[in-house]
């Protein structure tokens, strides 16, 4: 694999699973919550809490990085990274899931 493909292919996978917390109510996108019982024995939809959402997020960084590492692996030799690296990339990564966070909590909804 070309490492430019690679680089982009990267980005993509990142700026999608940034945002995939704040899209969906499933957690990681394909795991259902259970639905809450109303005291009428009616069940609601549940929504994820934001505390979920960011253990969600964290996790998808994690999984993105190990993917990337992968594809730099298959490049070539793997560099070996330091706390800043991480730190930098932790932040690029919360940068990315703004759009999903917008379009969750601060968008106006209209009737």
């Amino acid at each position: 694999m070309d490492s430019s493909l690679a680089v982009w292919l990267v980005v993509a996978i990142s700026i999608a699973a940034a945002n995939l917390p704040f899209l969906t109510e499933r957690v990681f996108g394909f795991i259902p919550l259970k639905p809450k019982a109303a005291a009428d024995g009616a069940s609601s939809a549940r929504t994820k809490p934001l505390a979920l959402r960011l253990l969600e997020l964290i996790v998808l960084y994690f999984v993105v990085g190990f993917v990337a590492r992968l594809l730099e692996s298959g490049i070539g030799g793997v560099f070996v990274q330091s706390w800043e690296f991480y730190a930098i990339t932790g932040c690029l990564f919360l940068v990315l899931a703004f759009p999903g966070f917008v379009l969750r909590y601060l968008r106006k909804r209209r009737p």
